[in-house]
């Protein structure tokens, strides 16, 4: 594989979202949000969007809360609190606390071989979320680019 790939479902309608994913061929979305199960969600709530994924994408789903910014990271920058730097650092903080790298590696090493993967969460745009710092990672762990689907 040579590319990660990122998408965030706001903003985005259903078909655009799904065929997003069709034509970039993606074959895991590994869901990294902190809470995918809100109302709020549409058509990307758990366990809704593992359905769609499957019958629409022939795609499978995997939530991984490792790769989840700590609750309080996440209440301080909605509320602004946090700027994007500081942001940054603490989400780095936590991912060294929990290993990431190793995850990575044992969790998804096999997967990167064969498989393209989309990290998927909420923000519009990669700019200022975590799904890019972890396909950032990705990039660091494996040598492969990154694609934010947008």
């Amino acid at each position: 594989m040579d590319n990660v790939y990122t998408i965030g479902f706001t903003k985005k309608t259903a078909e655009q979202f799904f065929e997003l994913l069709k034509r970039n061929r993606v074959d895991v979305v590994v869901d990294v949000r902190l809470n995918n199960v809100s109302q709020l969600a549409g058509f990307s709530k758990f366990p809704d969007l593992a359905y769609f994924l499957k019958e629409i994408c022939r795609c499978d789903y995997v939530s991984d809360k490792l790769f989840a910014p700590a609750e309080s990271t996440l209440k301080q920058w909605r509320d602004g609190k946090l700027s994007w730097t500081e942001y940054v650092m603490q989400f780095n903080s936590t991912m060294r606390q929990r290993n990431i790298d190793e995850h990575i590696r044992s969790s998804y090493g096999k997967m990167i071989e064969s498989k393209n993967i989309c990290f998927l969460c909420s923000e519009e745009t990669p700019e200022n979320c975590h799904r890019r710092l972890i396909a950032e990672r990705f990039s660091f762990v494996f040598g492969v680019g990154v694609k934010h689907l947008v």
